[in-house]
């Protein structure tokens, strides 16, 4: 793992990846998508650098959207470089009981609840979250950007779970597995994180 972690700069960009091998032997091809990605996860676990580099090629782009949305494009780069860190010191720790996609998000969501913890206890104030506006409450007309200022508005767990199933489109039971709680919650979670959702659309203004 060090050596891959050294190979990334302060940016979070790596190489561009060589030819894909394990041990010094080509990996087979895969079945399919989940079996590439159960051979690349065994690299990982074999401490494999091209491996890490791939592991973290195929799911970078993901796991940033998702960060970016949890808490906000100025700490979204370094959070995200800490979910791939925490990621490979763990990995070992994977057994293939779930996806491995459910298990990486599972534990990208921990680390942006875990930010937004330490930003209530250091007593920053909503103002001070990490959005792009103006200093009079001005938004910027793209639907996106909008979409994102209110989703930063609502509560953290509530966020993560609207993302998952309307940006990520997880099903209900993946989300479970994910969050560790039960259908039943992911639905009524979703459910009230639809209608605070709504409450700040509506509240800053916003038309469909």
């Amino acid at each position: 793992m060090s050596t891959f972690l050294l190979s990334m700069s302060p940016h979070g960009r790596s190489a561009r990846l060589p030819a894909s091998k394990l041990n010094g032997s080509a990996i087979r091809e895969p079945r399919n998508a989940d079996d590439a990605v159960e051979r690349i996860v065994e690299g990982c676990q074999a401490d494999d650098p091209d491996s890490q580099r791939q592991l973290y090629e195929l799911f970078k782009d993901s796991v940033y959207r998702l960060v970016l949305r949890m808490v906000g494009r100025e700490n979204a780069m370094d959070l995200s470089q800490q979910v791939f860190l925490t990621v490979f010191r763990n990995i070992g720790r994977f057994c293939g009981r779930s996806q491995f996609k459910t298990w990486l998000y599972r534990l990208a969501v921990n680390e942006c609840l875990q930010f937004r913890r330490r930003v209530r206890r250091d007593d920053c104030s909503l103002a001070n979250d990490p959005v792009d506006e103006s200093s009079s409450g001005e938004l910027r007309s793209d639907d996106r950007e909008i979409l994102d200022y209110a989703l930063l508005k609502i509560e953290p767990d509530l966020r993560a779970i609207f993302l998952l199933r309307e940006v990520e489109g997880f099903s209900y039971s993946e989300i479970a597995d994910v969050l560790s709680i039960s259908d039943g919650t992911v639905a009524s979670r979703l459910n009230r994180a639809r209608s605070k959702l709504q409450e700040q659309l509506v509240a800053i203004g916003w038309e469909p």
